[in-house]
């Protein structure tokens, strides 16, 4: 009996610190955390290891530290912050965002701009054209409750059709210039875009807000140097644009774009009023990989959301099958996750529930334990999942609903 125990001691003591079980406190019932969970009381009451898995989790040391640079920098500059709503879709840090610094908060989407502002949300920027009837009816509901809202527009129909369902509403829409500095959306800057600003100054009820230019292109573009080039060169059309539509007599206060991998850049360039990163809060490998100013890693944010897995099957030694798989993390990119602190690991996915581990000798992995991994992309992870859980440490301490989870109309 004592030879048994001493043997189970060693071999947990020998188990890679993130996966090892807490085997000194006392395992609850599945009921017990049921009910917890469902209550939203969790803070003192749950560790990760009670957690449900796959589960998505937030380190709020981390993230705090995130947004705290991140604010840091864009205010030193003496520029605006209003980060990417895309990355979370979560109110809870919508909040404290804008509680950190930031003047609000941009939406891909127009159903995810209701959700914000459904949850007290106000200085929503929707960086998607809204564009039909049905939806310009939502517009104008969203715009008649939260007035400050900013619309993007590229199209001189489009803007006729909201120009004219404000005037029924009677008020008046913020509408953004939407710019094709990064090859997607928007109009031609210069010319093309001064005539649409001018087109907008002469109807009664909208009103031009500024320049929306995202340089997507630049955000990944790998290593310092050529990623500085590429969003500058990107850049420089929308500061122009600007400059030619002030010289026509129409105020374009904002000029918003930039992104986590450009954060530096973009924030150094004359003209650019305001940024609207959003991966920099989560991170992923996909922002890891592109490097930084010093070397080939980009570090200037840590890796604060992860999921966690359980090892569900144990084909032989060098493998261990977890159950995340293509639904747990997000597979649009070339890579897969990386595993947390279990050196010389590889996953692959294995399928829609399933991932597979490649192993060292040294990662003692058995059915059972708990692997974290660092997601490949934040966006489309955190939009497969219900709630993200907040910890401090081991302890949870809140689970933040992904309310615009699925909202992509």
């Amino acid at each position: 009996m004592m030879s048994s125990r001493r043997h189970f001691l060693l071999a947990a003591a020998a188990m890679p610190a993130a996966v090892r079980a807490d085997t000194g406190r006392r395992g609850m019932s599945w009921a017990e955390v049921e009910k917890i969970l469902a209550r939203g009381d969790m803070k003192g009451r749950l560790t990760r290891d009670d957690l449900p898995t796959p589960a998505l989790l937030l380190d709020l040391d981390r993230f705090e530290s995130n947004v705290a640079k991140m604010v840091g920098h864009v205010k030193g500059r003496n520029r605006a912050l209003r980060p990417h709503g895309k990355t979370h879709k979560c109110p809870e840090i919508a909040r404290y965002l804008v509680k950190s610094g930031a003047v609000g908060n941009c939406a891909a989407k127009l159903s995810e701009a209701e959700v914000f502002a459904a949850h007290g949300l106000a200085n929503l920027l929707i960086t998607t054209a809204v564009v039909g009837k049905h939806k310009i009816e939502r517009a104008v509901r969203l715009a008649s409750r939260r007035p400050d809202t900013l619309f993007s527009v590229d199209n001189a129909q489009n803007v006729a059709d909201l120009n004219a369902a404000a005037r029924a509403a009677r008020l008046k829409l913020n509408l953004m210039i939407d710019l094709n500095v990064g090859g997607r959306t928007g109009i031609t800057p210069g010319d093309p875009a001064v005539a649409l600003a001018a087109l907008i100054a002469a109807q009664s009820n909208v009103r031009l807000a500024g320049l929306q230019s995202y340089a997507g292109q630049a955000s990944h573009t790998v290593g310092f140097d050529n990623r500085r080039r590429v969003s500058r060169d990107a850049m420089a059309p929308a500061v122009e644009t600007r400059r030619a539509v002030e010289r026509k007599g129409i105020e374009c206060p904002l000029v918003t774009g930039g992104s986590t991998g450009t954060y530096n850049i973009d924030s150094e360039i004359d003209g650019v009023t305001e940024l609207q990163p959003g991966s920099f809060m989560f991170m992923d490998v996909d922002y890891n990989i592109i490097g930084g100013r010093d070397g080939d890693r980009y570090t200037d944010f840590a890796n604060a959301l992860t999921v966690r897995t359980t090892v569900v099957s144990k084909p032989n030694d060098s493998t261990a099958i977890v159950d995340g798989g293509f639904k747990a993390f997000a597979t649009d990119r070339k890579f897969g996750p990386e595993p947390v602190r279990l050196p010389g690991a590889a996953y692959a996915f294995a399928g829609d529930e399933h991932g597979r581990l490649t192993l060292k000798e040294s990662a003692a992995l058995q059915v059972g334990d708990r692997v974290e991994l660092i997601i490949p992309h934040c966006d489309p992870t955190v939009n497969l999942y219900d709630r993200i859980y907040c910890l401090r440490g081991d302890a949870v301490e809140a689970a933040w609903p992904v309310a615009a989870r699925g909202m992509s109309q």
